[in-house]
């Protein structure tokens, strides 16, 4: 590529020989920026606030060879449906197909997207940090089964701003004690990991997922809505005191019916102060 194309500062850093070399730090492609350094002997790229739905080609042609730690940090990976859209959308398995070309990936950075409960990584076997905060994950158990697969070398996994971690934070309903068993879960089905979203895992904790990690998966209705329809379909079920031509509401009108129980007054103190001529 011409050095016309490239725009931002050209930093030096001193080579393994003890030479100065120089590279460029910023990428102009199809118009968006591409921050591309080398930390090290680690190279780095980011693709920051793109709005891109998918990883584009170029990133991996360019840079998937030689990249150690990838950005992609407030996208728009795994869109939602759109109302006026008529093409499908894409799966979050699809808006990461790119990556399959960062075979030398350490550190991936996932931050602020729309990635769900389909997200699927291709085998990265050298990655040992994950970031996925603030997406739209919910389950937990197959994202860890996932990543048990195709990230054996992981470390360092945040979930933070995600349904899936229970923190006060985030909602309001959730304790301290609700944060700890997602963190007896997640070292339960990941015991290789170090790091757990802000805290570095303990020797107790490690034992106490080992021990009772199994135990900690919160399970919930998958469908609220589901439930819902199939608790208004079956009205029968709920008791009411009420005859059965009085539950439809629609309908007001009187209904007859016979008591059992009969009210003569006897024991009635009030009884004791009305006279026989104001009855």
């Amino acid at each position: 590529m011409p050095w016309s194309n490239w725009r931002g500062g050209v930093r030096s850093q001193a080579g393994l020989d003890g030479s100065k070399k120089s590279f460029p730090t910023e990428l102009i492609l199809g118009g968006a920026a591409v921050a591309a350094c080398r930390l090290g002997l680690a190279f780095q790229v980011s693709y920051i606030s793109q709005d891109c739905e998918e990883i584009p080609e170029f990133l991996g042609r360019k840079y998937g060879h030689m990249a150690k730690r990838l950005d992609l940090s407030f996208n728009l990976l795994r869109k939602p449906y759109h109302p006026y859209c008529d093409s499908p959308c894409l799966s979050s398995s699809q808006s990461l197909e790119g990556l399959k070309t960062f075979s030398y990936l350490e550190e991936l950075i996932l931050d602020n997207n729309l990635l769900g409960n389909d997200l699927l990584l291709p085998r990265l076997p050298h990655l040992h940090t994950l970031t996925l905060n603030k997406n739209q994950i919910s389950e937990l158990e197959s994202l860890l089964d996932h990543l048990a697969e195709v990230v054996p070398s992981l470390r360092y996994l945040s979930l933070l701003g995600n349904i899936a971690c229970p923190n006060e934070l985030i909602c309001k309903e959730k304790d301290e004690d609700d944060y700890q068993r997602y963190r007896y879960f997640v070292l339960h089905k990941l015991t290789n990991l170090k790091f757990l979203d802000t805290r570095k895992v303990t020797r107790r904790e490690r034992e106490e997922a080992l021990i009772r990690g199994a135990f900690m998966k919160v399970v919930k209705p998958k469908d609220a809505k589901a439930s819902s329809a199939a608790s208004s379909a079956s009205p029968e079920m709920y008791y009411t005191p009420l005859p059965a031509g009085s539950r439809d509401l629609t309908h007001h009108r009187g209904v007859l019916g016979k008591c059992r129980y009969v009210y003569y007054g006897k024991h009635s103190e009030g009884n004791r102060f009305i006279r026989d001529d104001q009855l």
